[in-house]
């Protein structure tokens, strides 16, 4: 062979060899990218499936909600090979017919032929509603709950019922006959169910029919050994939800909660969890907590999630980076969260590792509130037991009485998100023990129970392993893999990135961080406590000034003062409109002293009162369940306060001493008719008779006597040399027409005694 010829066996074995070489890497390449869009081995044997409410009226936007949500459901478990099951929750009210048909058609046609649709009944539907249960390949009830009556008491067009039997007969749901279809739309026909056989002991059929179809099958003899009415002739063709469950038709099983239908169909808790936004990309907002969680922090979080729901906002992600802090904030903030209506907006809370490495007392607390929870593998949760301080400095645990009530909101917040209460409860019971529990009819069902709930429920469940967590003197902490396994939380994430994907949003959509604005960073510094103190400084000061200047803009300079305490007490989740409705009748009162009936203090008195519980209650939050935490934020509070006071005091005495002498303010101090600027200068008085020093005789003088005109109480008029003179008597009430003698003279302060 020549060289030529070795040459091209060469080449062209090198070319089989790379043919061969790129059709291994696609058949490789090709089963890496059908293994990527398996689900996990442990959740092949779990339907796919999403809830999806049908509002009333039914209009073309629900039709887009409902097709979105199917044809998204459906796509999926195509894709997965899973089975896929649709649950539409109809409501009460009236819908055109036209619309409801629309509906009705898409939910019975081809397009669907892959999931399996479930109408959900938890309140009583009639009217033209019901038509989109009965075209659903099952519906489940509320025991309680009627449908049917779909013309309202009258029998629809034979047109609109012949297309309605048509639905009917195309969804083939056995527990719906023609006959009782028919009977829902009109009130006129009677309707029975029948027993079948051949022979008096043996029913090999039941058929739901109607009066003619029943009285057709007796003229053929057909074997009936026994008839049941369903509904007479005039009466509505309704049913409740325990009715048609004891005669075995129109329904599959009867619920009680949303909880209950899911477990049903082995439904996962995503599964219940309305989508706003429906099959369309998220519009996602990102509000971070971090740090101490106390008042502020919650009046923030509150105010980002406002502007968020106002920019039309209706996926919320809480990165939670926090070790917890105040119970009550932490609890009310939980409970508004979870308060956020499922159907308008979606709640999620993303735990990474960063500073503290998870979400710790109340910040997991918080947590609980959202709706789904998705966490680093490495991140924490829990710990959420609150504790007290002890003499020493030592923390130990609360008592029970105060256990109780968090537990009690724990459990309240784990069954609204559809967690394991024990669970939730094991964070802050150090002593509560959990257990894996597996359902006796769906054993690949996993739930977790403390022992009186296996208790009450061990008919139904099969008692496993204890939770290690939940050991005695150990508040349940776990990671976010452990967190999964344990149902508080979805599957974990490593980043921003993934979340994303895993929430549905584009991955060229980037999230928007709610950030600070002005206001809120000016909340945040007018509430530290020596912002606190230089309010309250300078709006007693320049009131107090006001009271001795002729001017109004000192008294303008200490409403702001107050007014911008209370405004950052209010955005600071401290105040509200009663703290401002004390501090104005303080006010008022202390006027009243002063100005209009001067008696025996008892104005002065509850006007400083008052204002002081005013201020007091607008520096802090009461009702917190540590155990004495109102009381050491009161003593810090009136520390402050105290603090305020002493330093106006003090001001006062250096304004008193050289005020009169500050050359362009001493025109504007108030003095007594006919005193010189000099008494108010702490200059000697003048006698009686003398002259002062513009000349002026029978200026009032210390040792000077005069006579009372109004009673002293102990402020009052004393006629002087023929003119009145407000005076102030050393403290006993004086009466009208006693003589009293000038003992003192201070600025615009003239003290009397009874001679």
């Amino acid at each position: 062979m020549s060289q030529s010829s070795n040459n091209h066996v060469k080449l062209l074995a090198v070319a089989c060899l790379a043919a061969l070489l790129i059709t291994e890497w696609r058949t490789v390449s090709a089963a890496q990218d059908a293994q990527a869009d398996q689900p996990p081995a442990a959740q092949q044997g779990v339907p796919l499936g999403k809830f999806v409410t049908v509002h009333s009226p039914i209009d073309a936007a629900q039709l887009g909600r409902v097709k979105n949500a199917a044809l998204t459901l459906q796509s999926a478990a195509i894709k997965q090979k899973r089975k896929a099951i649709l649950v539409l929750e109809i409501t009460q009210g009236s819908t055109e017919y036209h619309q409801v048909l629309g509906m009705a058609k898409f939910l019975s046609s081809v397009e669907l032929s892959k999931v399996t649709t479930v109408a959900w009944i938890p309140k009583t539907v009639t009217g033209h509603n019901a038509i989109v249960a009965l075209a659903c390949n099952e519906i489940v009830m509320h025991p309680d709950a009627e449908l049917g009556d779909v013309g309202r008491g009258k029998s629809l067009e034979d047109d609109d019922q012949r297309s309605v039997l048509s639905i009917v007969r195309k969804v083939d749901n056995l527990k719906v006959s023609p006959a009782l279809a028919q009977g829902m739309m009109d009130p006129q026909l009677a309707v029975l169910k029948l027993s079948l056989g051949p022979a008096a002991d043996k029913i090999t059929e039941t058929r739901v029919v109607s009066q003619q179809e029943a009285q057709r099958l007796r003229q053929n003899k057909e074997p009936i050994l026994k008839d049941e009415v369903i509904w007479d002739a005039g009466i509505t063709g309704k049913l409740t939800g325990s009715r048609a469950r004891r005669l075995d038709v129109l329904i599959t099983k009867t619920c009680e909660t949303r909880l209950d239908v899911a477990e049903t169909y082995d439904l996962s808790g995503d599964a219940m969890r309305e989508d706003p936004a429906l099959g369309n990309a998220p519009k996602a907002r990102v509000i971070r907590i971090e740090g101490m969680i106390d008042p502020t922090l919650e009046a923030f979080v509150n105010r980002q999630i406002e502007r968020a729901m106002s920019s039309g906002a209706n996926l919320l992600i809480f990165e939670i980076d926090s070790p917890g802090g105040y119970l009550l904030p932490s609890e009310s903030l939980a409970l508004n969260i979870a308060s956020l209506d499922p159907k308008r907006v979606r709640t999620v809370a993303y735990v990474p590792v960063k500073t503290y490495k998870g979400a710790y007392s109340g910040a997991a607390i918080i947590a609980l509130g959202c709706d789904e929870i998705y966490m680093h593998p490495d991140a924490q949760i829990g710990d959420a037991g609150p504790i007290e301080m002890h003499e020493g400095g030592q923390f130990q645990h609360a008592p029970e009485k105060v256990l109780s009530p968090l537990r009690g909101k724990l459990r309240q917040l784990a069954e609204k998100k559809h967690r394991p209460p024990a669970i939730a409860e094991a964070m802050a019971d150090k002593d509560l023990i959990v257990f894996q529990v597996t359902n006796k009819r769906q054993p690949s069902r996993i739930w977790y129970m403390t022992e009186s709930e296996f208790e009450e429920n061990k008919e139904e469940w099969i008692k496993g392993p204890v939770v290690p967590e939940s050991r005695e003197d150990n508040l349940l902490t776990v990671n976010g893999r452990r967190a999964h396994a344990l149902k508080i939380a979805e599957p974990a994430v490593h980043d921003l990135d993934e979340l994303k994907l895993r929430l549905g949003i584009p991955a060229t959509d980037k999230l928007i961080v709610l950030e600070s604005t002005w206001v809120d960073t000016a909340v945040l510094v007018l509430n530290h406590p020596v912002s606190v103190f230089l309010l309250l400084v300078f709006g007693v000061a320049c009131l107090y000034l006001e009271l001795h200047v002729n001017s109004g803009f000192l008294g303008i300079v200490a409403a702001l003062c107050f007014g911008i305490f209370f405004w950052s007490k209010f955005l600071g989740g401290t105040a509200n409109w009663l703290e401002v409705v004390l501090f104005v009748l303080g006010v008022g009162c202390l006027a009243m002293e002063i100005f209009v009936i001067p008696g025996f203090g008892v104005f002065g008195v509850s006007g400083a009162l008052l204002l002081l519980t005013s201020l007091v209650m607008a520096s802090q939050t009461f009702g917190n369940l540590e155990p004495n935490s109102d009381l050491k934020k009161m003593t810090e509070t009136m520390l402050t306060l105290g603090a305020s006071v002493g330093t106006v005091i003090a001001l006062a005495m250096v304004m008193n001493r050289f005020l009169p002498q500050i050359p362009i303010l001493n025109q504007m101090v108030l003095h007594p008719p006919g005193m010189s600027p000099s008494a108010l200068a702490d200059e000697p008085q003048l006698r009686p008779g003398s002259a002062d020093a513009n000349g002026i005789a029978g200026s009032p003088a210390v040792g000077q006597l005069g006579e009372v005109f109004t009673d002293l109480r102990p402020a009052g008029k004393v006629l002087l040399d023929g003119q009145y003179l407000d005076v102030v008597s050393e403290g006993p009430y004086i009466g009208r027409g006693q003589q009293v003698e000038i003992v003192s003279i201070s600025g615009n302060r003239v003290v009397v005694r009874e001679v």
